[in-house]
């Protein structure tokens, strides 16, 4: 198959300053392309790579993009004008357009469009319908119940639930005499991401371990921006608090992961957190993850078989996330019992188990001219 990967317009590919999506399909396109699969990247351009170049095995071209606005109604309209930019270089004989952009599917010339394959990353917000012949592939339950309701049921079996990969392969066996007692978050630092709550539940616990909190706080990298980060910094005050800032090569976030005991994601975002790659990545290096009760984590994560969720919800969330960190702290075999189990995650979202996954679906598509 020739199978063209089209990403947005505000990070580049590889993922230079961050940027989930961007690097699972990264390593999707190549798992694609050591299939035997001929595959054609397109992304943002950035000053700092080529505008072609073919790296292992996968062809990639990049075109014009944009730093991301704050103002969400400007972010469609720039989004708009990248995809008919990036839409013009999609081979006219792609077997399958993968995107995850808001008018992608909509920009595609009309032999193409019937070969759209729309990765929704995020939970939809009324635009599946918009996407009337194109392939919906949802990264969890939860997204793909909601993509559901907004289509007619005739129209179910348009959508495939295939879970985001790893983005990297872990050879080394776990050894637990790695791991320090460190507390680690990693993600964008932003008022839906709980962190809040996560530094409050700190005050609660007796000889608490030091917290590590990596990411981006800035606003062109989805963070909450400067002042929100500055409240978090006071609130944190007389604590082993430390903001790593954002950490985009791979290695280094690696370290990160191998070294910590807990990993710990509270997110309260009920409509905007869609997966979790974080914390599956964290699992992947042992780390015994800790998580809110939104449903996209309870795809990968069992509480008390290989993590823990706490309820996020009303006036008793900071002290529910004190007590579910409370006992992974004191007790160490509960903590590596979890740690173990977690590492399941290699195998089954590794990327070439999710690869085959999507060329499996890829081949039920339709690849006719005509469609």
């Amino acid at each position: 198959m020739k199978i063209t990967i089209v990403q947005g317009a505000f990070l580049p590919v590889p993922p230079i300053i961050g940027g989930a999506c961007e690097k699972i399909w990264l390593r999707l396109g190549q798992e694609f392309a050591a299939a035997g699969h001929e595959v054609v990247h397109v992304s943002r351009a950035h000053l700092q790579l080529p505008k072609e170049e073919r790296v292992e095995g996968v062809r990639h071209v990049r075109v014009r993009g944009y730093a991301a606005p704050a103002s969400i109604w400007k972010l469609k309209l720039l989004d708009l004008f990248y995809s008919r930019r990036a839409c013009r270089v999609v081979p006219r004989d792609s077997d399958v357009v993968v995107t995850n952009t808001f008018w992608s599917p909509l920009t595609l010339s009309a032999r193409l469009r019937c070969k759209a394959y729309v990765s929704v990353e995020r939970m939809p917000k009324g635009q599946m319908r918009l996407y009337r012949r194109a392939r919906l592939r949802a990264n969890s339950t939860p997204v793909a119940s909601a993509i559901r309701r907004e289509l007619p049921a005739k129209d179910y079996d348009r959508v495939a639930m295939i879970p985001n990969p790893l983005p990297f392969v872990v050879n080394e066996p776990f050894d637990d005499r790695e791991k320090r007692p460190v507390l680690l978050y990693c993600g964008r630092v932003h008022p839906e991401k709980g962190l809040h709550l996560l530094i409050q539940s700190l005050r609660l616990l007796d000889n608490v371990w030091p917290l590590r909190i990596v990411g981006s706080w800035q606003t062109d990298q989805g963070g909450g921006g400067t002042a929100y980060k500055d409240s978090l910094v006071q609130a944190a005050h007389g604590l082993a608090v430390t903001f790593v800032g954002p950490v985009h090569q791979m290695e280094a976030l690696n370290e990160e992961y191998r070294a910590a005991a807990l990993f710990i994601y509270p997110s309260v975002a009920e409509k905007g957190e869609t997966f979790g790659s974080a914390p599956l990545e964290a699992m992947a290096w042992g780390c015994a993850p800790i998580v809110s009760d939104l449903e996209c984590f309870k795809d990968f994560i069992k509480s008390q078989e290989n993590g823990a969720i706490f309820n996020h919800r009303g006036s008793e969330a900071v002290k529910n996330l004190a007590e579910a960190i409370r006992p992974l702290m004191r007790d160490k075999m509960l903590r590596l019992s979890l740690a173990h189990r977690a590492l399941s995650v290699r195998t089954t979202h590794s990327a070439h188990t999710i690869a085959r996954m999507f060329l499996s679906d890829f081949a039920a598509m339709p690849h006719s001219q005509s469609c």
